[in-house]
């Protein structure tokens, strides 16, 4: 039977979100955060860059580490041979290779440098790169291509360009719905057309320009499910990204377990005790909050007032409330949040403090790892400029020589 799987795209889509920022540390947050809840692939970045590799190098060791639990890493690459090859000597295993697709993207932004034979053959030669780069993971490898602006391709060329993507070695076909413009049906038809034309799964990937990037995700995914074809779904978490943003990830697990005439198997494990932190912790990192009545995790999301709605909701919850807040698991209470007189620790602390915290959080630290924990301390408040919170604590005390190749030469 085909299932659904998640594959989070918030180190990659989401971290390009205008007027906000994370810190490598705070991406390797949101990988931890992806493992708890049992997603199955998290899209971290773009390891060709100067600047990503290292954050690479410590997720790499991270996973293999069990810090992030069964999630897989994959790094996203411009479908360009010398992307590719930048990346494959720092040990990925999972890779999206990207190209335009589109004949508006093709006459005004390549502008006569790619035709649409141009783009095939760019694209099958940096999979072949990657292929052969992720020979030492054997079957765990995968390798997906993004068809961008993939909304506005025509049909034909599209299972062309699909087509000659599986005949190079890819695992998946990315469906990017580049300026959020698609519609449920649509999208649904699509992808059941090209999945069982093509024989392997098409990737949701939903901007929200419409409003309907949860609704198109939901719609591509069961088209898939329709051609027999498991389903790939990106999202970012609280559904930031570029420009209106991306498929939020709880809402898209939501709408998969919830709504009606959605019966489709979710294939990865997932635990929603940890949603709530997720988002909230989202919303301290990148400095964006929430709207009241955003799904699960908004204020309001549980909140009743009106007469009707608040006699239903005391005499029977599920009177008005499609799901249980409690699956969403507690709000966090960190550490730093504590009133009064409390002693903190972070990028100034000294080592009085910085014992007291972890005592105080039950915190164990390796014999003869203090030195170091204290030292990431300093070094992750300071790269994030925020307070740290207990669960940022808890993978700096328990994961330190990993997290210390985020730090090449300070430690």
């Amino acid at each position: 039977m085909p299932v659904i799987h998640f594959l989070d795209v918030t180190n990659r889509d989401g971290v390009q979100t205008a007027r906000t920022g994370l810190s490598k540390f705070g991406k390797v947050m949101v990988n931890f955060y992806l493992g708890r809840l049992g997603v199955a692939q998290s899209e971290i970045g773009f390891p060709f860059l100067f600047h990503e590799v290292p954050y690479v190098r410590a997720c790499v060791a991270l996973g293999e580490a069990g810090a992030f639990g069964s999630l897989r890493l994959s790094g996203w690459c411009r479908a360009v041979t010398a992307d590719v090859e930048a990346a494959v000597p720092l040990g990925l295993s999972h890779y999206n290779l990207s190209i335009s697709t589109s004949d508006q993207m093709i006459a005004h932004k390549f502008r006569g440098k790619l035709d649409r034979s141009a783009i095939i053959a760019e694209m099958t030669a940096a999979v072949a790169v990657a292929r052969a780069g992720t020979v030492r993971a054997g079957d765990e490898a995968s390798i997906g291509v993004n068809a961008e602006d993939g909304s506005r391709t025509d049909e034909g060329y599209l299972l062309e360009f699909a087509l000659a993507a599986r005949e190079a070695g890819a695992s998946r076909i990315r469906y990017c719905d580049t300026i959020g413009g698609e519609s449920p049906g649509r999208i649904r038809d699509r992808f059941a057309s090209l999945a069982s034309k093509v024989g392997i799964p098409v990737e949701t990937h939903c901007h929200n320009d419409l409003g309907m990037a949860v609704a198109n995700s939901v719609a591509g995914a069961l088209g898939d499910l329709e051609a027999g074809q498991d389903a790939w779904v990106n999202t970012c978490v609280n559904g930031i990204g570029e420009r209106a943003g991306n498929a939020d990830l709880l809402s898209c697990i939501l709408a998969f377990s919830h709504a009606f005439g959605v019966s489709a198997d979710i294939g990865d494990e997932l635990d929603l005790s940890w949603a709530r932190r997720f988002g909230l912790w989202a919303t301290h990192a990148f400095g964006q909050q929430l709207p009241p009545a955003w799904p699960g995790v908004g204020r309001n999301a549980f909140a009743h007032e009106s007469g009707i709605h608040a006699d239903g909701a005391l005499k029977d919850r599920d009177n008005y409330e499609l799901y249980d807040d409690s699956v969403l698991g507690p709000f966090p209470h960190d550490w730093y949040t504590r009133e009064g007189r409390v002693v903190l620790t972070g990028e100034y602390g000294g080592k009085a403090g910085f014992r007291h915290v972890l005592d105080g959080l039950g915190l164990a630290i390796a014999a003869g790892d203090e030195d170091l924990v204290f030292s990431l301390v300093q070094l992750c408040a300071s790269a994030t400029g925020k307070p740290l919170t207990d669960d940022e604590l808890f993978v700096i005390a328990s994961y330190p020589h990993q997290l210390a190749l985020l730090y090449p030469g300070l430690l």
